[in-house]
């Protein structure tokens, strides 16, 4: 790993360990073990760093949850699909998980950043689309049927990293059937 990754990889464990207000240049500095003019070289503040710590994830994560996709499989398989993906990617890096839950939506994350097209989000889309159009989803706002679609696997992953439950293969496919049956008309 490079500095640059050693910088964003501390960024993320403590942002994680003590939230986004606790963590300071200083804390960056020795966690990575680089020094001060190290981090500015790559970084002017911290908002710069949180938003490329942001980009990589999100990257990484549309990266993950493309791989062996196709595009050519039904609709019901496609949408479950990119949910098991979602799920999936959340349990092997939660604290990835953990930042873009947290902040998503939150004024920290630059509206640009915020909406840069992810290829992983826009065919997620298109099969929402798709089944609307063939009367198998209901007709809703994209991102509201995204959003609770999403937002319900990420709910239960959530709980199972806080320890509240076990989650075994047949709990994810069964939130996912949830997740179907949530949208579907």
């Amino acid at each position: 790993m490079g500095k640059r990754e050693d910088i964003l990889t501390a960024t993320l464990e403590l942002i994680t360990e003590e939230g986004l207000q606790s963590v300071t240049f200083a804390k960056i500095f020795k966690r990575a073990n680089v020094g001060s003019g190290t981090l500015y070289n790559y970084f002017q503040n911290k908002e710069e760093l949180v938003n490329a710590l942001y980009k990589e994830i999100i990257r990484h994560m549309s990266d993950f949850c493309i791989q062996n996709y196709d595009p050519a499989a039904p609709l019901y398989e496609r949408f479950k699909f990119f949910l098991k993906k979602i799920a999936d990617f959340s349990i092997a890096y939660p604290k990835e998980h953990w930042l873009v839950d947290n902040f998503s939506h939150s004024p920290y994350i630059s509206e640009e950043l915020r909406n840069i097209e992810d290829p992983t989000m826009k065919e997620f889309f298109a099969v929402i689309l798709e089944g609307q159009k063939q009367g198998l989803i209901r007709e809703m706002d994209i991102m509201l049927c995204c959003s609770i679609a999403g937002g319900i696997v990420t709910s239960v992953i959530k709980g199972y990293l806080n320890g509240k439950y076990l989650l075994t293969e047949v709990e994810i496919q069964q939130t996912i059937e949830a997740c179907w049956k949530a949208v579907k008309v």
